[in-house]
């Protein structure tokens, strides 16, 4: 039976936790079977050197025992080798010939519409990739077979956010080779539902996308919350009439409940109220993302929903790798179930999740398939520094990426590293650059900001610059970076900045 038709595809969102692991395991074998261990030349050799027979894999606690697929197993080797096509599923003629199933479609379809199945199903014809801020970018490869299970994930994504089929939808993402623009694009075809992709700031510029705010009036935005949040504070101070949007869908970045607070409070300014703000969850390596589901009556979002029939999620001990009990904290492994093209088993993500994976009904809206909950965050994203007096402090870039986004009167901000003096020799600085959302209270916010910094990196900031929101969204590269830059580290700069760019500036106390 087709992965399209199976009882686990066709009751995804609500079977019990015990048979819903049992499917999930059989799927698994069959995947491992026919797909992973003959057509995929890492996996293959993997199997070998492990001494393991895909077909000994009955459960997913046989499944635990493989080895993790890390991220420096993709990347190229030292001598330029790229490793990233040992990853694709690359089908035997020989191997499929023989079997039972294309045989039997031989006779209803023939030899060309063999062909044309299996060309459909194995031949790469979209390429996503990582975004390389840390190691070096790696491609991931789609077959049609992926774009229809894209497809399914969007439609998902489109019901769980509760959308309707006349909703205007403005999708903001970056037109790149990235999952999130496609993620979008492929759920607003599969919904059967308007929407226009602005390609965001790099494509229309920021003031392109407003005007298509005010033009066409959409129900839903989607993209990043730094980018959307300039379009909104740009669509206010021209004085924009937008009264149309229900749902706000969030990608790409952590979304603290400031932002929600704050990208509410705009929409409020524009007429709109009553706002859902919703984030998702995907990586490249998944070729899929799920979202938080829209439903009323609670406080907390309740988790992202994960579709149990495409992903296999398991949470392990970052130190040890075991497999944790459901709903304990850990780190995301992830493994396609129903996937071509590249795939990677049991990818250790390196994201940690705070309340791990749970499978009781969602509060939200009932459903019952599998749910990551809680905030996610980087397993190890620390790096040394120096700052004043303070030597070797520990800092967590990813908390550092986030930690003035809950404090309302910031509206928009970013934190510059740099040396003192621009010496290299000299101690490292922090310097804190702020646009205030309202009128506000310079020391009022100084005073926040400092505390804010000592709760979360146990270090103060050596000074806080005031700025207007147009001079930080050219500071962040709204509109022309990928990715809005909320930390800069400028310690590895020897000269000084030019001068002409002044900002009116406070000094923090010390």
């Amino acid at each position: 039976m087709s992965s399209r038709t199976d009882k686990l595809t066709r009751n995804w969102d609500r079977l019990d936790s015990d048979e819903l692991k049992a499917l999930q395991a059989k799927k698994l074998r069959r995947f491992l079977r026919d797909q992973v261990a003959p057509f995929s030349l890492h996996y293959r050799e993997m199997f070998k050197r492990e001494g393991i027979d895909p077909n000994d894999i009955r459960t997913l606690e046989d499944f635990s025992k493989l080895p993790f697929t890390m991220k420096r197993n993709l990347i190229s080797d030292e001598d330029g080798t790229s490793r990233t096509k040992d990853f694709v599923l690359v089908p035997d003629e020989k191997i499929l010939s023989k079997r039972p199933s294309t045989i039997l479609r031989a006779l209803y379809r023939g030899k060309k519409g063999v062909k044309e199945d299996f060309e459909k199903e194995y031949r790469p014809i979209l390429m996503t990739s990582t975004t390389g801020r840390s190691a070096e970018p790696v491609p991931f490869l789609y077959t049609q077979h992926d774009l229809n299970n894209l497809e399914t994930t969007g439609r998902r994504m489109m019901e769980l956010c509760d959308s309707k089929k006349e909703y205007r939808h403005f999708n903001l993402f970056p037109y790149a080779p990235h999952l999130a623009f496609w993620q979008a694009h492929y759920a607003g075809l599969a919904f059967n539902s308007f929407t226009l992709s602005s390609g965001g700031g790099k494509v229309m510029g920021t003031d392109g996308n407003v005007r298509m705010l005010g033009k066409i009036q959409p129900d839903a935005l989607i993209g990043m919350p730094t980018f959307i949040y300039h379009v909104l504070q740009i669509a206010v101070e021209k004085g924009l009439d937008c009264p149309n949007i229900k749902r706000i869908v969030l990608g790409g970045e952590k979304v603290p409940d400031g932002t929600r607070r704050k990208l509410r409070a705009l929409c409020a300014e524009l007429g709109s109220g009553n706002v859902d703000v919703m984030a998702t969850y995907g990586f490249t390596e998944a070729k899929m993302a799920w979202p938080e589901c829209h439903g009323r009556g609670v406080d907390e979002p309740s988790g992202y929903h994960i579709s149990p029939d495409l992903a296999l999620i398991e949470i392990v001990d970052p130190d040890t790798g075991e497999v944790v009990a459901d709903g304990k904290p850990g780190e995301i492994v992830f493994t396609p179930l129903d996937s071509r093209g590249s795939i990677v088993m049991r990818y250790r993500t390196g994201d940690h999740i705070s309340e791990g994976l749970r499978y009781e009904p969602c509060p939200a809206c009932g459903r019952t398939m599998p749910r990551l909950v809680g905030h996610i965050s980087r397993v190890s994203n620390i790096r040394r520094m120096n700052i004043g007096k303070v030597k070797g402090t520990l800092v967590n870039f990813n908390e550092l990426e986030h930690v003035l986004d809950d404090l309302d009167d910031v509206g928009t901000w970013q934190i510059e590293l740099r040396k003192r003096n621009d010496d290299p020799l000299e101690c490292d600085e922090i310097i804190v650059h702020v646009a205030p959302h309202g009128r506000i209270l310079q020391e009022k916010v100084i005073e926040d900001i400092e505390k804010r910094f000592l709760r979360t990196t146990e270090v103060k900031p050596n000074r806080v610059e005031f700025h207007d929101a147009k001079t930080l969204r050219t500071k962040q590269g709204v509109g022309k970076e990928l990715k809005e830059a909320k930390v800069i580290d400028n310690r590895e700069i020897k000269s000084a900045t030019d001068s002409s760019d002044i900002p009116i500036s406070r000094t923090a106390k010390k």
